[in-house]
Parts: structure tokens; sequence; C-alpha cells
């Protein structure tokens, strides 16, 4: 029987007299908790860096040797773990400081499978602590003058992901807040999305909260109920609820420069429009939202069931039906093997094929073991987060830039990237047969990560249903009956499915946004194409924050939550500053704005997704790269852990008292 799992404060240890006390449940636990990850507990907890050179050998990737560590390893793993445990319980000391200098270089790099430098450093050491809370600690470097901020207060637009976290800082700063969202409860995209086999495509434990970290998962990727339960969950937690009007839309925000505050002009669900103002908004409306619906000849004279996979009918019935799905991105890659196998005939129309990777943990279980290691062991859950950070996100971004003296001839960018791509040509070979028609249909002619790489859902396996036809010819146009394709064929179906994404590139629409001066912030950016300072500032847009904004999207894996906490740290250094100065307005200058475009679109045009040819929702129609993020995890975090004086404008208030010194809200080592 395993121990139980319990509910404890998240940023607590457990002593380790608590952890003992039923060693044969210990060992059981240990058992089935990843040896990769006691392997670096180990460490940290004893200090001795001959474990990470008998693991070396058994490195061939971030997290490999959870698979290929021989078990004589594995075993001597969790004895030392557990004698160390037991004997700091009858010893009674503390668990040790964080690792310092070479020995924590030589964990991250072991736990990287590759050289880890020390700009990684302090961010890792950060994370690692399971006592520090970014929320919590800027609102005690705030030392209670948040609480009494003279009249500032924020409206956050939205309360899904984004929203809920910027709500908790403002919590715990002691900012009063209102979250303004347009749907019945939090969640956003996990509220809205409801078609089938919705689920998430990074590992749960990175992405959630750094804060409020979840140890019962029951799935390492998680399906959306469980997802929306958990925004839902953190959001009462802090007790949100009474600081949000649902089933309320914004219709505008103004900025009144005589008042120097916003007024936003609000829509309930009676219909009723009515005003609300505060001196700063924070949007976190996200940009996957809208409905794409493509632009097809006679689209809307088919007489069937007609959906789109971001407007989900939660009464239609698929069973038995002939159906086709428009698409092969990430929704379809979930609704296609989950429909597949009730339907009577499914055709796929495919535009362009996504390079698929297998992860075996994306099917598994969440064991008893592993839940109670995450939960009890120290420091586990913190390096586990940090393997999942390297493997999922930083550790990819080297294969995404272009070599310019690699000869790939349209395969591959560099090495990696290459190696990347003979990989996933095999899995797709082992999945279909060397003989199958479908290969030339799968495997795409551009390199990896032009797309966003797909983790397998059976994609190729359902292919190969004899229910399941896959069409590359293109679409002429909707029919009463069906779909006719550019060769004369027309196929009947009863329900056609539209999983073509969604309005990325309308950024903050439909809102309204009216700046300084009378500058509207859609005219200001043109057609598609969105700019932002840390993609969170416009010019002339003051005290108006964007969260997942311009160019931080994540295209070649990683954690959209990472990048929120990211510029809610820039959001408070501004905050803090009005306050600390008796100042009035935040705004970007036009220098600042400028050259950090400049330096995106720089490192944009090194990278696989610029590439002539190659197809991506992350460019608008001229081409330029406005949804994702150039950068490393890592040095996006640099970049707004501490506020740049130079490229904000701090305006004085009538009467305002002399400066005092500017404090920063990065935490200090």
């Amino acid at each position: 029987m395993q121990p139980d799992v319990t509910r404890k404060a998240q940023a607590s240890t457990p002593e380790a007299s608590e952890l003992v006390k039923d060693r044969a449940a210990l060992e059981r636990a240990l058992g089935e908790a990843d040896p990769g990850t006691l392997l670096l507990v180990l460490v940290h907890l004893t200090g001795e860096r001959r474990w990470l050179a008998d693991a070396r050998p058994h490195l061939t990737g971030p997290m490999s040797y959870q698979e290929s560590m021989p078990e004589t390893m594995r075993a001597a793993i969790r004895r030392a773990l557990c004698d160390t445990l037991v004997d700091y319980a009858e010893s009674g000391r503390p668990w040790p400081p964080l690792p310092q200098g070479e020995l924590l270089i030589d964990m991250l790099s072991t736990a990287a499978a590759s050289p880890v430098g020390d700009d990684y450093v302090e961010m890792i050491r950060e994370d690692l602590d399971p006592n520090y809370s970014p929320p919590l600690e800027l609102a005690k470097s705030a030392a209670g003058a948040l609480s009494s901020a003279g009249g500032l207060d924020v409206i956050i637009i939205g309360g899904g992901m984004s929203g809920i976290g910027a709500a908790i800082y403002l919590t715990e700063a002691g900012i009063p807040f209102t979250i303004v969202e347009k749907d019945i409860a939090f969640g956003g995209t996990w509220y809205q999305n409801i078609y089938p086999g919705c689920g998430v495509d990074t590992p749960n434990h990175f992405y959630s909260y750094s804060f409020e970290p979840e140890s019962d998962w029951s799935h390492f990727f998680a399906k959306r109920d469980e997802l929306w339960q958990y925004f839902e969950r953190v959001a009462d937690r802090h007790r949100l609820r009474d600081h949000t009007l649902f089933n309320t839309e914004v219709l505008s925000a103004v900025f009144d420069e005589h008042a120097e505050s916003w007024t936003l002009q609000l829509r309930g669900s009676d219909g009723r429009v009515f005003d609300r103002s505060a001196r700063i908004v924070i949007s976190a409306v996200g940009v996957l939202n809208r409905p794409k619906w493509p632009e097809i000849e006679g689209i809307d004279t088919f007489a069937g069931t007609m959906l789109h996979s971001g407007s989900w009918d939660p009464d239609f019935d698929w069973r038995g039906k002939t159906v086709a799905v428009v698409g092969t991105g990430a929704s379809a890659h979930q609704i296609v093997p989950t429909i597949a196998a009730d339907v009577a005939q499914l055709a796929v129309f495919q535009r362009s094929p996504h390079w698929v990777v297998p992860n075996p943990n994306y099917f598994r279980d969440v064991t008893p073991g592993k839940k109670w290691a995450l939960e009890n062991i120290p420091f586990y859950a913190r390096w586990y987060r940090f393997q999942l950070f390297w493997g999922f996100a930083d550790g990819l971004h080297e294969s995404l830039k272009v070599d310019p003296t690699w000869t790939g001839n349209g395969r591959s960018i560099n090495s990696t990237n290459e190696r990347h791509r003979q990989f996933m040509e095999r899995f797709i070979i082992s999945e279909l047969g060397e003989s199958s028609p479908l290969l030339a249909k799968v495997i795409p002619d551009y390199p990896p990560y032009g797309k966003r790489i797909l983790i397998d859902n059976r994609w190729y396996r359902t292919l190969a249903r004899e229910n399941v036809e896959l069409v590359t010819d293109g679409i002429r146009r909707v029919r009463p009956e069906g779909i006719e394709t550019v060769d004369g064929s027309v196929r009947r179906f009863d329900a056609i499915i539209f999983a073509t994404g969604f309005q990325a590139s309308k950024m903050l629409a439909p809102m309204s946004i009216i700046g300084r001066g009378g500058a509207d912030l859609h005219a200001v950016w043109k057609p598609d194409d969105a700019t932002a300072y840390l993609g969170a500032m416009a010019p002339a847009f003051p005290n108006f924050f964007m969260l997942l904004g311009p160019n931080t999207g994540l295209a070649h894996g990683g954690n959209a939550i990472f990048i929120t906490e990211c510029q809610m740290r820039f959001v408070m250094n501004c905050l803090r500053t009005l306050i600390d100065e008796d100042k009035s307005t935040a705004e970007v200058t036009h220098e600042a704005h400028d050259r950090y475009v400049e330096e995106v679109d720089r490192l944009h045009a090194g990278m696989v997704w610029s590439l002539p040819g190659v197809q991506n929702w992350y460019r608008n129609p001229a081409g330029r790269v406005f949804a994702v993020l150039p950068y490393r995890l890592v040095d996006f975090w640099r970049l707004t852990s501490t506020l740049d004086r130079s490229a904000i404008v701090f305006s004085e208030k009538e009467g305002a008292p002399a400066a005092k010194e500017p404090r920063t809200m990065r935490r200090p080592l």
C-alpha cells in the first residue's frame, strides 16, 4: 500500500521525521519515482558528486536516463536516498541550503544531458527554493506600501490562466483589482474549449503556476476537465471570485489624459452597457480565443452540421456519421483519434503535414508513488520541473537556429535539427510501415519546428484505419452535400469540423483601445502587425499592460504560464515605481519599443519558422513573425526580472514630492 497523497502547504518542505515513519512504504514510493530526479535529490541532500559521474554514461538526452539507467544503479540510488532521509530524521538537522557554484552547474548539466551555463544559475536557484513564491516575495518587498497606494487600482481583462496569475500577484501586494471575464467561469481557453480529446501538450507538472504546484495530476498530460478544475481551484484558493465580474465583456478602453486613468465600457449578461474606471489596466485575453473560420466558397451552404473546434457544440453526436475534419494542427490531432472509432467514415483534409514526436508519458497515469514523491520528497518536484523546463523548452532552442554553413537541402537547418528529423521519420515509418502509401503524404517537406511539434496521439495509426481517409487535394468549395476538392471530386458528409485555429493576428480584438492623444491601438498596429515592448507595453498607452501579447507565444515548446509570470514581474516593478516615487503613469518610450521590436525581428530572421516556403500562423500576411518568442525562456526571464528605467517614462503627479530611490522587485540572491 502506497503512502497517502496528503494536501499540505505547497511551498513548504516536509520534516524528515515524517518521511521515514514507514520505511517500507517510503521504499515502495521511491520505486515508482523517476530515478533521474531521485539522483538529483540525492546529490542535493548529500553533496556527493560521484553519483553524477556514474549517471553520465547513460545520458543521451534530457531525462533519457529515466529509461536507460540500469536497474542496479536505480536500486543503489533508491537505497542511498532512503538511508539519507533516515539519517536526516535521526540527526534532526535541517535540509541543506541550495547547491552553489560548480556543484549546481554539474547537477543542471547532468539533468539536461548537455552543458548548462552560468546564465541559468540565478533563475534555477530561485525556482529550486521550495519556500519561494514570486507573488509573495514581491509583496514582501513592498513593505506594506502597496496597500496604501493612494488610489492605485487595476482592472484585469480576462479570467483565464493569465488573469488569474495577475490577480494573485496583486492580491499578495494588497492592490485592489477587478477581473472582467466574458464567460461564466474562470479558466479561459480551458473553459472555452470542450472539443473531444481536448488536452495539453506540455507536461502538467511544468504547465502550472510556479507558486501553485500540483502533485495530484491524474496524467502527465491532462485533459481539459482536469486543467479547468486546476485553474478554478487556484482562483478559489485566492478568493478571486469576490473580485470578478463574470459574463461581462469589455467593449472599449479609453485613456483620460486629464484624470490619468482608464475608462472601460462594459456589457453585462443582460445587455446593459456601463462604465468602470481604473488607473491601471492589465489585458489578459490571450490570443487563441476567437475561432478562425476559413474563407471557403460555399461554406454557408452546407446542409449538415458544421462546427469549429474552438466553438464546439456539446450536443453534437458524431457516432455513426460521415464526418470531415478540415485541418491537421493541434486540435485536429486530438479530435481525429478520439472520434475515429465511432464514426462511419472520416475524411481528414490536410493542407500540410506536421512533425510529430512520440512521448512515452502521453498516455500514462501518474502513479500513487510518483504523486507521493512529488508531494513529499524534498526538492523532488522542483528538480523534476527543471528537467521538464529543459526537455520541453530551452533544451530545444539551438535546434531552431539556421546554421548558414549547413547544407540540409531544405530538410533541416543544422546538425541537431537533422538528427531530430531522422528520429521523427523513423517513428513515422515504424507506425505506418515502410511500404505505406501514406508516407508520402505525412512526412513534411520542411525542417522540424517550422511549425510547432505535436506529441503523438496515435495519429498515424488513426490515419491508417479503414474508415479514415487522408485528403491532400485542396478544397475548391463547400457544397450543400459536402466538400468539393480541386480535382472535381465531391465527398458527402453529415458533418464538417473545422479545426482551423484562431484569429491570432487580431490581438485584443474586438475591443477598442484608445490611448494618449486619441491613439487607436489597432490602427497603430495596422492589420495583423501587433508589436509591444516585452510583449507587454505599447507607446502612447500609459498604464496599459498586456499579458501574452505580441511575440510571447512559444513555438518550440515551453509553458505560457512561465511567460505570464515573467511579464507580471515587469508589471509589478512598474507599479512599485509608481508608488515609491509617487508617479502617475508608466509608459514605454518609442525608442525602447522600436529597439526591442528590431531585435526580435533580427532574431526571428535566423529561426526555422522564418524560412521561405514554411507556412505557419506565427507570421502575418507581410511575412513578419508577430506571434512567437525568439528568445530562450531564461533570456526572457532576465529581460523582465529588472526594470530598465531608460525604457519607461514615469510621469509626475501634480505637486508630487521628490522621488525616492527606486527599488527593484527582483529577488536578491
